[in-house]
């Protein structure tokens, strides 16, 4: 089965009512078909950072949207370690000429060791390193 990297932009695309890149996201899931969705700790870690401030209905879908993606079989989270800790501060500081977060920096380690090319985001740093970025309006 194909697998896919899903980004912080598209796991909040998909949940916050009336989110900017909401329909965006979805047309791009739906044109792949059936896909096993490879996302990491750190990037479900950003995203209930992001979507923390949205008050409890949006917490609490969030944690939702956590909990079902860690028990759906179709969808890959990579566990952080301190070896993926450290392998991403080195791309990090590889990449000073960048704006890239250390999460970037993670998801496109995790997506490198997978062979992963495409990614559920709008991110431009991905296209950057030469991934095929879904996500376009």
């Amino acid at each position: 089965m194909t697998r896919v990297f899903a980004d912080t932009l598209y796991w909040v695309a998909v949940t916050r009512p009336g989110d900017p890149w909401g329909d965006a996201a979805r047309r791009a899931t739906s044109r792949l078909g059936t896909v096993r969705i490879v996302t990491t700790d750190e990037v479900l870690a950003e995203f209930l950072t992001a979507m923390s401030r949205g008050g409890p209905a949006i917490r609490a879908a969030a944690v939702e949207i956590v909990r079902r993606a860690l028990a759906n079989l179709n969808v890959e989270v990579i566990p952080q370690s301190r070896e993926s800790f450290l392998q991403a501060l080195d791309r990090y500081a590889s990449r000073s000429d960048k704006r890239y977060s250390l999460t970037d920096c993670s998801s496109m380690n995790t997506m490198d060791a997978l062979g992963i090319h495409d990614i559920l985001t709008n991110d431009h740093h991905f296209e950057q390193e030469g991934y095929n970025v879904l996500i376009r309006k």
